[in-house]
């Protein structure tokens, strides 16, 4: 008699399935950026689950930065408009030891038609309309990092330079006021690289001095892939850091 594979049961915890009803309103502005969700003990009558279900549900989302906790006020979207997290996804480190602080100059920003490459990361066809940037940012006056953004036309409509260039703010916090996306998580490919004459002249190096090169790939909520960042880091007097847990 021959063996019959049956198909296993699925199960997800009930905190696990509040957990996704709380997503699934963070995904639908619901609840935007910087405000505060409702209490763990709305939220249980909502659902119909104990108070204790919801607090698991929170602290899951919590630690994946997706919502924060506030000691005596509650617990509120994560926003990158917030000092603590204005580089959250950005692990350069001054060596001296001084908070990093970056100033903005914006080079180019036009929509073009996206490559196969960008098109496969950004889940697009190849030659979709995109929204390219060119960006210098500054630390102490010096130029520090050279990068190259491409974005979805359709989801960024009317983004421009002049836009760009009155806002002083952190990239993200624009994207959340202006374009209700919030970047939730990131992938990053890094390695080394020499400086080419274009890479020298905006970062005001010699021709050939190393640089560390980072294209980063943000996404939003469920997982989709909205920002392509390739940034080249002079590192020089500053360092790629990151903690790993």
């Amino acid at each position: 008699m021959s063996e019959v594979n049956l198909p296993l049961a699925s199960f997800s915890p009930l905190y696990e399935q509040i957990k996704g009803l709380i997503l699934a309103s963070l995904q639908a502005s619901e609840w935007l950026p910087g405000e505060a969700i409702p209490s763990e003990m709305e939220l249980a009558v909502r659902y119909s689950v104990s108070q204790g279900t919801v607090r698991k549900a929170i602290d899951e989302l919590a630690a994946q930065n997706l919502l924060v906790r506030r000691q005596g006020k509650g617990t509120f979207v994560a926003t990158h408009q917030e000092d603590d997290w204005q580089y959250r996804f950005l692990r350069l480190a001054p060596d001296s030891g001084e908070k990093l602080h970056l100033t903005n100059r914006f080079l180019a920003c036009q929509k073009i038609k996206a490559s196969a490459y960008i098109a496969n990361l950004l889940k697009l066809k190849a030659g979709d309309p995109v929204i390219y940037i060119d960006r210098i940012q500054s630390f102490a006056g010096q130029p520090v990092v050279f990068e190259e953004i491409w974005l979805s036309s359709v989801r960024f409509k009317g983004l421009d330079l002049e836009a760009l260039n009155a806002w002083y703010g952190p990239l993200y916090a624009l994207y959340e006021s202006q374009y209700a996306t919030h970047m939730v998580r990131a992938e990053e490919k890094i390695k080394a690289l020499a400086a080419d004459e274009a890479l020298a002249k905006h970062l005001q190096l010699t021709i050939g001095a190393p640089l560390l090169s980072v294209e980063r790939v943000a996404f939003t909520y469920g997982s989709k892939p909205v920002e392509i960042r390739h940034a080249r880091y002079d590192t020089s007097a500053q360092h790629y850091e990151n903690k790993l847990n």
